[in-house]
C-alpha cells in the first residue's frame, strides 16, 4: 500500500502537469516505463519470470492460504469492505466534495480560491494506495507476482471495468469489476480467442445506451420504478 501510494504521488506529480491528450499519453508512457523498469530489475522482481512461491503466513496464526482459496477469498472480501467504507467516508468528507467539484468544473473551483493541483495529487496518492492493496491481495491469494501486474494490459482492463460500472461511483467500479470478471470467465471459456472482441462490443453498447455505466443505469431504472409506484412523490 505504501509503495502504491508513493508511486501514485510520483507519477501524479508528473502526469497532472499536463492536460487532455497529453495527460493520457503521459499516463501510458509512465505505465510502460514502470513495466520496463520492473523487467530490467530482475534481482528484485524476477524479471520476465516474476516471483513465485510466495507463502504468506497463516491468518491470525490459524487460517492458511490454501490452494482452494477459501481463506484468501474471505480475507479479500473483508479487506474490500473495509476499503469501500474508508473510500465512502472520504467521498463524503469536505475533501471528497472538493474532488467532486473539480471533476464537475475545475475552472470554477479554482476561481473560488481552492487549490486544484494539490487535491488532484492527493487523489492520485489515494488511488495508488488502493491499487497497492489490490496488488498485495493478488500476491497473497495467487502466491505469484508477474510483470503483468504493472503492465498496460491491466491498466486497460481496469479502465474498461470503470467505464462498464460507471465512472465517479464506488459501487459502479465494483459492479464493473464483477461484470468484467464474470464475462471473462464464462465467455473466454466458450471462445478463448475472440472474447476480447465481445468485451469491446459490450463496452460500446454500454457507452451508447448507458453513458453513466451500469450503476447509473440501475439508479435510473430504480428511480423510474419508484416514480411509477408513487407518482405523487415524484412531482
Amino acid at each position: 500500500a505504501a509503495a502504491g501510494g508513493l508511486t501514485g504521488l510520483v507519477s501524479g506529480a508528473i502526469i497532472l502537469r499536463a492536460h487532455g491528450l497529453a495527460q493520457l499519453v503521459l499516463s501510458i508512457a509512465f505505465a510502460q516505463l514502470l513495466a520496463e523498469t520492473a523487467n530490467k530489475a530482475s534481482w528484485l522482481t524476477g524479471g520476465s519470470d516474476g516471483l513465485s512461491g510466495i507463502a504468506p503466513a497463516p491468518l491470525f496464526g490459524e487460517f492458511r492460504f490454501d490452494l482452494l482459496g477459501r481463506t484468501g477469498y474471505l480475507f479479500s472480501a473483508a479487506v474490500l469492505i473495509a476499503v469501500l467504507a474508508v473510500l465512502r467516508a472520504i467521498a463524503g468528507s469536505p475533501f471528497g466534495l472538493l474532488c467532486r467539484g473539480i471533476r464537475a468544473d475545475p475552472v470554477r473551483v479554482r476561481a473560488m480560491g481552492a487549490s486544484v493541483y494539490p487535491a488532484l495529487l492527493k487523489m492520485y496518492g489515494i488511488s495508488g494506495i488502493v491499487a497497492g492493496i489490490g496488488g498485495a491481495l493478488s500476491a497473497i491469494t495467487t502466491q505469484v507476482v508477474g510483470l503483468d501486474s504493472v503492465g498496460f494490459d491491466l491498466s486497460a482492463s481496469a479502465l474498461v471495468m470503470l467505464v462498464l460500472g460507471g465512472a465517479g461511483s464506488l459501487y459502479g467500479a465494483l459492479l464493473g469489476t464483477v461484470t468484467f470478471m464474470l464475462f471473462q470467465h464464462f465467455v473466454s471459456a466458450e471462445n478463448p480467442f475472440h472474447w476480447l472482441t465481445l468485451v469491446g462490443v459490450l463496452l460500446i453498447a454500454v457507452v451508447l445506451i448507458a453513458p453513466r455505466g451500469l450503476a447509473g443505469a440501475a439508479r435510473t431504472i430504480a428511480s423510474r420504478l419508484v416514480a411509477r409506484r408513487h407518482p405523487q412523490a415524484s412531482r
